[in-house]
């Protein structure tokens, strides 16, 4: 190991730190504590030690309680511990590998085994810190290549329709806001914390995934679809929905895309059970859907579409209102109206033209 490895000796005895410190030395850096508490100190602090012996018998905090708080706190608990004692009970001893100790050196000390069990367990140390840091560039690199696989997606959707290029950064930006406004509300609280949202945030431009299955002549149409058309359009739910789970079935662990399914399937259902394609209602909507329902809505209307002029950010809003405890979650429309002027903002952003960008700043229905 490393000459740099900091070794901190613990022990009430200053004879005894002074036995270990001399052994060491030659090899290490040593820090000395006399108590438990200074020893957390120490072993919390900015520049903690490599391993800690540990003398076991102290008055005040003794050895066991002392690697019991090690071992509870996050900036101390991977550094190893050796207890350094005068007692030699087979309990004693498995008291403190219970409490997550690594060994046991017996006083009096023998200084070549002192020297050898130390080194031992910081090569040790230094293969576990090793291998967590492979384990921690591969969970980046998966996580990565899921962010990846998201946006490809995502954009394929976009592709079709290159009149709606800022629609998925808007609707991922307003389902995060609505969706942390919301994350205080205790009946939310069990479907939205910081991880969820982010899921959310990220799988929200799959939302229209199904549209790559729909044909030109009905997608890009500029005028109003036939009733056929309509339920060829509203497909597009279940293509997305089928599509993603092709790809979490080929996947070993797939639970990023859950939400991504959720919203595809689940965006156009409505809370009075009139939606589509399974006719949901009221909480039997998944929470991600109800969020999207609004997002999606709010940008369908301020946008420039084939068949449509952009109407303005009043319309939306009033838009949205009027379809409280019908079309939408009453609650999440409420917390809605208290962010409009947020949601004004993305909008104007991430607006595709300038015909839009006037809209939402005209302060007229």
């Amino acid at each position: 190991m490393s000459e740099t490895s900091t070794i901190l000796v613990v022990d009430d005895t200053p004879e005894n730190i002074d036995v270990l410190s001399g052994t060491l030395r030659p090899v290490y850096k040593v820090k000395a504590a006399t108590n438990g508490t200074k020893a957390l100190q120490i072993a919390q602090s900015d520049n903690p030690p490599d391993l800690i012996l540990l003398d076991v018998m102290m008055p005040g905090m003794d050895g066991y309680e002392t690697c019991k708080q090690l071992k509870s706190h996050p900036r101390s608990r991977h550094i190893p511990v050796i207890f350094i004692t005068a007692l030699s009970g087979i309990q004693d001893e498995a008291r403190g590998l219970q409490l997550g100790a690594v060994d046991y050196i017996s006083k009096p000390f023998i200084p070549n085994l002192v020297k050898s069990r130390v080194a031992n367990q910081l090569e040790l140390k230094k293969h576990r810190d090793r291998l967590e840091e492979l384990v921690q560039a591969r969970t980046e690199e998966i996580l990565s290549l899921r962010d990846i696989t998201i946006e490809a997606m995502g954009t394929l959707a976009e592709y079709r329709d290159p009149e709606t290029g800022g629609h998925i950064k808007r609707t991922q930006n307003y389902i995060k806001l609505l969706a942390e406004a919301l994350m205080a509300d205790r009946r939310y609280a069990s479907e939205l914390d910081p991880e969820s949202i982010e899921l959310l945030f990220k799988s929200a431009p799959l939302h229209d995934i199904g549209k790559v299955a729909i044909r030109d002549h009905i997608l890009l149409k500029p005028g109003k679809l036939t009733p056929d058309e309509m339920e060829e359009m509203k497909k597009h739910t279940d293509y997305g929905y089928e599509s993603i789970q092709t790809l979490s079935n080929k996947l070993e662990d797939s639970s990023f895309l859950r939400f991504a399914q959720e919203i595809a399937i689940s965006h156009h259902e409505k809370w009075d059970g009139s939606g589509y394609p399974r006719g949901l209602a009221g909480n039997n909507i998944p929470v991600s859907g109800r969020l999207m329902a609004i997002a999606d809505v709010y940008d369908a209307l301020i946008s420039r579409r084939c068949y449509k002029d952009p109407f303005s950010h009043q319309y939306a809003v009033e838009f949205i209102r009027k379809g409280r405890g019908t079309h939408f979650d009453p609650v999440m429309v409420d917390k809605f109206l208290e962010l409009t002027e947020q949601f004004r903002a993305i909008a104007l952003r991430y607006a595709d033209h300038e015909e839009e960008r006037e809209m939402l700043q005209n302060l007229a229905n």
